[in-house]
């Protein structure tokens, strides 16, 4: 039913256990998966008129780091169950809009993804990711939690 995955990341804990969901329903579909990680906007508030080059540079180096780590993640779980995998890395402060672009833009037919379970004041506050995506896809959407 489904050939090609997507499955997002944001290095937690959680997205660790639906990155293994993910790898185990793609390797029973013999689907491949690809693993995308958005990478927030560098954003530097200061008084000063101009940020030291080397912040910036370290900046990026940190980000890039954890991009890599992150989706490691996703392509280790896919190497060991023998799944055909890609990745990639998204620099957005709209981490569902990224999402659902690079599920559209490499032609995913679901979008996997974990759920941290906000309610309440936290979810209004802190805001879902997940639903965003559930609200703004077409494309199906399997959240673990």
């Amino acid at each position: 039913m489904f050939r090609h995955m997507l499955l997002a990341t944001d290095g937690s804990e959680l997205s660790r256990i639906a990155i293994q969901k993910g790898v185990q329903l793609a390797k029973a579909m013999q689907a491949r998966v690809t693993g995308i990680y958005a990478t927030p906007e560098m954003r530097y508030y200061t008084y000063e008129t101009e940020i030291p080059a080397e912040v910036k540079e370290k900046t990026a180096r940190q980000f890039k780091a954890a991009s890599e780590k992150y989706l490691g993640v996703i392509a280790m779980a896919a190497k060991e169950a023998g799944v055909a995998c890609d990745t990639v890395s998204e620099t957005s402060d709209q981490p569902h809009e990224a999402i659902i672009a690079a599920a559209e833009a490499r032609k995913c037919d679901l979008i996997v993804m974990a759920s941290h379970g906000r309610r309440g004041v936290k979810g209004l506050l802190l805001g879902s990711e997940t639903q965003k995506v559930l609200t703004h896809s077409q494309i199906p959407v399997l959240v673990i939690r």
